[in-house]
């Protein structure tokens, strides 16, 4: 088991949690682009044994999906890890409660594309979710404007920061939402299964 350990008192890590079916370049952008904009210490990659909302047809095996994503992380601040599997979590609010709880010393941020900021509203007890962790969005073209106006964005209106602010989000207490900034890459691991 790959557990990440984080004994440092205040350390701020940011989760990526997700199939990675497979990890691509995407993911590695993503995490460099949190680590700069929100001066995390950490970001761990939270491989997904089964995504609730995914078909179980097109995953591959977690350890075939586990060594992509260590060989695309290819950082010593980015952690991949199967620890969903080890602490028996199904639905990212279990997780993200049992990480807080296990590493209570620790600042954990969600970090979500666009395009799940979009369907969030389909995830198991959304709102307990968005009320326990404060959230970076990183923009994916096509999703940016919709991610802005979608129902979970609105309802949560009063929570957002400015994307000049993303370093603050890690030690706010949720509901707090942010719009990173940068470069966006339009690969998806669908896509790279098709072409495969």
């Amino acid at each position: 088991m790959n557990l990440p350990l984080a004994t440092s008192p205040g350390l701020k890590v940011g989760l990526l949690g997700g199939s990675f079916n497979p990890a691509h370049e995407g993911h590695r952008l993503v995490s460099l682009m949190a680590l700069r904009q929100m001066q995390l210490d950490q970001i761990w990659w939270l491989v997904s044994p089964q995504n609730p909302l995914k078909s179980t047809r097109d995953m591959a095996p977690l350890d075939v999906r586990m060594r992509g994503a260590k060989q695309w992380a290819a950082h010593p601040r980015i952690i991949v890890t199967d620890i969903e599997t080890h602490m028996g979590t199904r639905f990212t609010v279990d997780t993200v409660v049992a990480l807080q709880h296990r590493y209570a010393q620790v600042h954990f941020v969600w970090l979500m594309g666009a395009d799940n900021m979009i369907q969030l509203p389909r995830w198991a007890k959304w709102r307990e979710l968005v009320e326990t962790i404060p959230m970076a969005i990183y923009p994916r073209p096509g999703f940016n404007l919709k991610a802005r106006l979608s129902p979970a964005a609105t309802t949560y209106r009063s929570s957002w920061l400015d994307p000049s602010d993303a370093a603050l989000i890690p030690r706010l207490a949720a509901p707090a939402f942010c719009f990173l900034e940068g470069p966006q890459n339009p690969i998806s691991a669908t896509q790279l299964r098709i072409e495969a």
